[in-house]
Order: C-alpha cells, then sequence, then structure tokens
C-alpha cells in the first residue's frame, strides 16, 4: 500500500469518527459491508483508487458542517400483488408480526399495517394491489431499518422495481443549513418575470395559508414558495423549515439546523424515471440537480436581450451544488 493511500486510509477513519458516523453507515452508503470496511481502516485489506475516492465522496455527504444535505422525504410504491406478506417481508424485509393491523385504510384500501410512520395498505381489489407510503418521519424510520439490513435506498429502489412496484411518488429534499435560498428574493424574481422554468407558473403563501387541501403540516410552513403547476407530475416547494421547527417544537429560530428546504416532488412517470436515473448514476445529489437544472431557471432582467438570452441569476440555487 502506497504512502498517500495510508494517509487516505488514516485520514477517512478520522473523519468518520469526527462526523459520528459508524463504520456500518458508511459501509452501506458505499455499497461494500462493514466487515470490508473494518479491514481496510485496520490496515489489512487495500481498497482500489476507485473505492478510496467512492468511501470519501460518501463521508463528505455527511459532514454535519455542509451547507446542503439531501435526503428521500417521501415514497410512495403500489405493487400489482395481493401478497402483502411478500411485501413486508421480502421487499420492506421487516418482520409483520411486530406490526399493527388496522381494519381501515386511505386511498379506498380497506386495511393496512404499520410500524410507526410505515404504512402499508391492501384490499381485496387485485387492481389496487398493495400501497407502501412513506412520509418524512416514515423515510427517517425506514432507513435506520435499511441501515439495519446493511441496504441503501438505492438497493430497496431496485428489489421494489424488480418485484413491479410502480412508482406514484417519489420527493427529494434539499436542507439548506445556512440560509442559502433566499425565499424572497426568489419570489421576487417570480413576481418580475424573471423566473422562465418549463411551467413558469409559480404560487406564494405567507404561512401556509391558502394550501389547507394541499399539505398536512400547511400551518408550520411559514414563507412557501411553489415552482411549477401543484397538479402536474413534477413541481418544487421551497419553504422555511426554521419556522416549521419554531412553531412544531419551539426551536428558536437562531438554533435551528436547517433554515430553508427545497423540494423535489415526482408523481408517476417523473417519480419512475427520477428513480432509473438513482439506479444508473447512484448519485441522488446528481439526480436531484439535474432535475432542477431541467425544470427551474431565474435569470437577470437584461432589456436589450430576449429573455431566453438573459444571464443565469447568480443567487439562484441550480448554481449550488451539495
Amino acid at each position: 500500500m502506497f504512502l498517500n493511500e495510508e494517509q487516505w486510509i488514516k485520514e477517512l477513519r478520522e473523519k468518520r469518527i469526527a462526523y459520528g458516523i459508524s463504520q456500518g453507515r458508511l459501509a452501506v452508503a458505499s455499497g461494500i459491508t462493514r466487515e470490508y470496511l473494518n479491514k481496510i481502516e485496520s490496515g489489512k485489506m487495500k481498497p482500489s483508487k476507485e473505492l478510496l475516492e467512492t468511501l470519501h465522496k460518501e463521508l463528505a455527504r455527511f459532514n454535519p458542517e455542509a451547507p446542503l444535505t439531501m435526503l428521500f422525504d417521501y415514497v410512495k410504491i403500489r405493487f400489482p400483488t395481493l401478497d402483502i406478506q411478500h411485501i413486508i417481508k421480502d421487499i420492506l424485509k421487516l418482520n409483520i408480526n411486530y406490526m399493527l393491523h388496522e381494519d381501515y385504510g386511505h386511498y379506498s384500501y380497506t386495511e393496512h399495517y404499520s410500524l410507526g410512520d410505515i404504512f402499508i395498505y391492501t384490499s381485496a381489489d387485485e387492481e389496487k394491489g398493495v400501497l407502501l407510503e412513506l412520509k418524512g418521519r416514515g423515510c427517517r424510520q425506514f432507513e435506520s431499518y435499511l441501515l439495519a439490513q446493511q441496504r441503501s435506498w438505492y438497493d430497496f429502489l431496485m428489489d421494489a422495481l424488480v418485484d413491479g412496484g410502480v412508482m406514484k411518488r417519489i420527493d427529494l429534499a434539499i436542507n439548506d443549513h445556512t440560509g442559502i435560498l433566499d425565499i424572497p428574493e426568489l419570489v421576487e424574481k417570480c413576481r418580475k418575470r424573471e423566473y422562465i422554468g418549463k411551467s413558469r407558473s409559480y404560487k406564494f403563501y405567507q404561512s401556509g395559508e391558502l394550501i389547507k387541501h394541499r399539505e398536512d403540516d400547511r400551518e408550520y410552513m411559514g414563507r412557501t414558495l411553489y415552482l411549477g403547476s401543484l397538479k402536474s407530475d413534477v413541481y418544487f416547494c421551497i419553504y422555511e423549515k426554521d419556522y416549521e421547527q419554531y412553531v412544531k417544537l419551539g426551536t428558536p429560530l437562531e438554533e435551528a439546523d436547517i433554515i430553508n428546504r427545497f423540494e423535489i416532488r415526482l408523481r408517476n412517470e417523473r417519480a419512475y424515471y427520477a428513480v432509473r436515473d438513482l439506479l444508473t448514476y447512484y448519485d441522488a445529489e446528481q439526480t436531484a440537480f439535474s432535475i432542477i437544472n431541467q425544470y427551474v431557471r431565474f435569470v437577470d432582467e437584461e432589456p436589450d436581450k430576449r429573455k431566453n438570452d438573459w444571464k443565469l441569476y447568480s443567487g439562484s440555487v441550480v448554481k449550488t451544488k451539495i
């Protein structure tokens, strides 16, 4: 092993410990086993250059001082089967005996199983099949189970697709920890017609008012900007996460870990293509920003030029990378 490789591995271990990340968590994110990572860190196994780069890249995403982080925030998948035990055991890899069963459901399903905020709906209608729904907290809880299973979101989504799963909705959320996103400024750009995305429609709400039928946490969301039609299969929601935490938990605004949140909301075919992209590149950040770059464009007005030739707005989120 070359000296620079030894130094890389030493720095990797030191950063991992400093970030408070377990070997298991980093291993899952990097697509290897915890045992293999342990052998690398202890010098018993020589990793390839590509694997070392992957380990450092994945570890960087756990940096607690990173200005932006990304996560899955909503997952809804329909499976064309009535065998709910198969979905729970073989796809979710959970124990149905530890789940709560109720003889009612939502979305016209007649019953459901739940484990915390993880919900699986079923009925006797073969056309409806089995529906998995993970909202924000459900996604965080399921991530813990995935970690214990030594699986990643990519592994789970691949299993779901192989089993015939139909992607109904996928939300990718970008958390802004330092105030990079200036919501009032973006709203002003919209009002000045300097937002020229694929869908140029937008809506802005103060403190979640007027969106009661759209959001579960409407009263908590603070200033909220929607880009694109809420009825379309792809739109974006930008809102003040620190205000939400203040109202919900009483967390002072200056102590909030997340200041703003930028959510990419995808349904049906758009959700499927996003998952296909995720499973092609295994890079959630690349997928998220490619979608943003495709649909969202803010510009600075240049009176002597056509609007499509105006320069990109320098403060736009599309110019930022995780």
